[in-house]
């Protein structure tokens, strides 16, 4: 480390939502202050350019607690209220981005281009004297008497403040390998037992008769069951045959509860129900009433022709056959097939096509009134390096924006005061 050490008031490790909002907002709050910020990658933002299928979908109309997993939710609450849905808006706006609802209630930029928000954000912090710099991977945050020494390849930095930003593990092609995780670790920091992805497809057996359905997409319930019987958790959204399984909404925002509740109880089972209005016995009556009807053709006006012949396969019937040939055997099992098909799944496709981290540092042992280390004064911590994951929708974005706004401003407000 040939390089003579530098001085920064603050430096924020991550570029990606979360750590430039913080840059952002501690350059505005303290604007005769140095606020750096560090990324491993040359170009920040990787994770916004590809969210949303390249829209960059920034947040949800309506955002409450109940959309999160992993921390309780009072102490999510407490953050998201600091920087709100309407917050958030008027912030875009004013650096330039305008946003509008679909009907599923995300707000995506008019543009319908993620590179509109980036270059947005990188203008605001900019404009609020943020300096970057890239790609410098940090490797190593040491805790000094005042302040902290970070360092890398590229030689060492000091600050009186850091802001961590990392990021889990999720699609690490665009820079989140974990390695926030050792560093929180170094500074003092504990991670809950268990880290995996979320907001991930699931696999099923390759001869598995839905991998044979790839490219068909049609809203589905999907309902996850303890090994009792019991209910843990229902998404009714649109679900994606695969060739190597199910995504799609439904899928991804069931796959963090599945994966979570298989490590307590390993007869935890996914069920589909292909009819998500319906329940077995309706449909059981619908067959029932359907007489002469072939099987096709009264299923037609609800499933796509292949998925009907794939499940009637299953069920051992020929597709073409009335209905009032079925025995009430044949009869009861099509209807519990078509509404609780068994989903045995074989694992999920990892971190790499993983849109979220769930688990991460325990948001008790952050001050969610600033997102300051109870542990470590001076190191805050905001974003996804946070045991916070949400539901598909831009509610992991508007959790990038309320944590980054709020470590931002408190390293702002305490050099003021």
């Amino acid at each position: 480390m040939s390089n003579p050490i530098e001085f920064t008031d603050s430096a924020i490790i991550g570029a990606g939502a979360a750590g430039l909002m913080a840059g952002i907002f501690a350059g505005r709050t303290t604007p005769h202050r140095r606020i750096m910020i560090f990324d491993g990658a040359k170009k920040p933002g990787a994770k916004i350019l590809v969210a949303g299928g390249g829209r960059c979908n920034v947040t949800h109309d309506v955002v409450d607690s109940s959309a999160y997993a992993g921390a309780s939710p009072n102490a999510i609450k407490k953050v998201l209220r600091r920087f709100d849905v309407p917050q958030t808006i008027a912030f875009f706006r004013e650096i330039g981005v305008e946003l509008k609802r679909e009907e599923t209630g995300k707000l995506f930029p008019t543009t319908d281009d993620a590179h509109t928000v980036l270059d947005a954000l990188m203008n605001a912090a900019r404009r609020a004297n943020v300096v970057f710099r890239t790609p410098y991977r940090v490797q190593k945050i040491e805790k000094l008497t005042d302040g902290f020494c970070i360092s890398g390849e590229w030689g060492e930095m000091q600050a009186q403040s850091v802001i961590l930003a990392t990021g889990g593990k999720s699609l690490p092609k665009t820079g989140s390998d974990g390695r926030g995780y050792e560093l929180v670790k170094s500074l003092g920091h504990t991670l809950t037992p268990r880290i995996f992805p979320a907001l991930v497809p699931l696999t099923l057996p390759k001869d598995h008769f839905i991998c044979g359905l790839s490219g068909i997409t049609l809203p589905t319930t999907l309902d996850l069951r303890s090994s009792t019987g019991k209910r843990l958790m229902s998404f009714t959204d649109s679900t994606l045959c695969t060739h190597f399984g199910l995504s799609g909404p439904s899928v991804l925002d069931m796959s963090r509860y599945f994966i979570d509740a298989r490590y307590e109880d390993f007869g935890a089972a996914l069920t589909i129900n292909w009819l998500p209005d319906k329940t077995m016995e309706q449909v059981d009556n619908e067959i029932l009433a359907a007489g002469r009807i072939a099987l096709l053709k009264m299923l037609s006006g609800d499933l796509p022709e292949r998925l009907i012949r794939a499940l009637c396969t299953e069920a051992h019937l020929e597709a073409g056959m009335p209905a009032d040939q079925l025995t009430r055997d044949k009869r009861k099992a099509l209807a519990k097939l078509l509404t609780q098909t068994p989903l045995p799944i074989t694992g999920n496709r990892g971190f790499t096509y993983a849109e979220v981290t769930a688990g991460g540092v325990p948001l008790m042992e952050i001050r969610l009134e600033t997102m300051e280390s109870r542990f470590c004064p001076g190191l805050y911590l905001c974003g996804e390096i946070c045991d916070v994951d949400g539901r598909i929708g831009g509610y992991n974005f508007q959790w990038a924006w309320s944590s980054g706004y709020l470590a931002g401003i408190s390293v702002g407000n305490s050099v003021l005061d």
